[in-house]
C-alpha cells in the first residue's frame, strides 16, 4: 500500500495570497461589531462578493439580525456557535471558524471579502492570524474616554481600531480628543477611525480601510477611488 497523506482542508485558507481576504472584527458586547458589519455588507455588496461568519456562544443571534436585515442572500451568512469563550474560537482552536469560512469558499468561489465577527468579548481579544488576514477592534465611548489607555492586546494590535458611537460622548462625558490621543500613543502608528452609525450609516471611512486592505492584497497601492488607509484612518 501507498503512503498515506493527511489532507489539510483548510490549506488554501492558511495560504495568505490565496482566496478571499478575511477581515476579523471583534470587540466588547454592545460596542457595535453587528451593525457595523451590516453596515459595511450594505457599503461594499454592489462592488464586491461578501460572505460573513458570525459567533456567538449559544445562540445565532448575530447571523439572525443581518438576515433580518437583508443585507446579504441568506446563503453567505454562516453562523458559528462557539460554546465556549469568543476568545477561545478566534485565537486558540479555530477550527470552527476555520469550516464555515471554507464553507463559504467552496460554495461562492468569487468571494472578495469574508467578514468574521467575533463575539462579544473583553479589550484582550485577539485573532489567530490562521483565520484572519486583519483584524478591526471596536470600542465605544459609552465605555468612557479611559478605554483606549486601557490598552489589550485588541485595542493596541488590532490593524485598524474603531472608537464607535461618537455622536454619544455628549450624553456620557466622554472626550473624543483624548480618546483619540490615547489610541495614537498605544497603537504605535496603526490607525485609529473615530465613527458613528447614526452620523454615518455607511460606516464610509471603515469601508474605505477593507478596500485599500483588499487593494494591497492584490498588490495595488489605493482603492478606486483613489483613498489610502492612511487618509481614511486620519480624516
Amino acid at each position: 500500500m501507498g503512503a498515506h497523506h493527511d489532507h489539510d482542508p483548510h490549506e488554501h485558507l492558511r495560504d495568505g495570497a490565496a482566496g478571499p481576504l478575511r477581515v476579523g472584527i471583534g470587540g466588547p458586547v454592545g460596542s457595535g461589531k453587528t451593525a457595523l458589519v451590516a453596515a459595511l455588507c450594505r457599503t461594499l455588496g454592489s462592488d464586491l462578493s461578501i460572505g460573513v461568519v458570525t459567533n456567538d456562544i449559544y445562540t445565532t443571534e448575530d447571523a439572525d439580525f443581518l438576515r433580518r436585515n437583508a443585507v446579504l442572500p441568506d446563503e453567505r451568512i454562516v453562523a458559528v456557535q462557539t460554546g465556549c469563550c469568543p476568545h477561545t474560537a478566534i485565537r486558540e482552536d479555530i477550527t470552527a471558524n476555520l469550516d464555515a469560512v471554507a464553507d463559504l469558499c467552496d460554495r461562492l468561489p468569487d468571494l472578495d471579502v469574508v467578514l468574521v465577527e467575533s463575539g462579544g468579548d473583553n479589550l484582550t481579544a485577539s485573532f489567530s492570524r490562521g483565520l484572519v488576514d486583519v483584524q478591526v477592534f471596536v470600542v465605544d465611548v459609552a465605555g468612557g474616554d479611559k478605554v483606549p489607555r486601557k490598552g489589550g492586546p485588541g485595542v493596541t494590535s488590532a490593524d485598524l481600531l474603531v472608537i464607535n458611537k461618537t455622536d454619544l460622548a455628549p450624553l456620557v462625558g466622554a472626550d473624543l480628543g483624548v480618546m483619540s490621543g490615547d489610541a495614537d500613543r498605544v497603537r504605535d502608528g496603526r490607525p485609529v477611525l473615530l465613527t458613528s452609525l447614526a452620523v454615518d450609516p455607511t460606516a464610509r471611512d471603515v469601508a474605505d480601510w477593507v478596500l485599500h486592505e483588499l487593494a494591497h492584497r492584490h498588490g495595488e497601492h489605493a482603492h478606486p477611488d483613489g483613498g489610502t488607509s492612511t487618509q481614511a484612518a486620519h480624516a
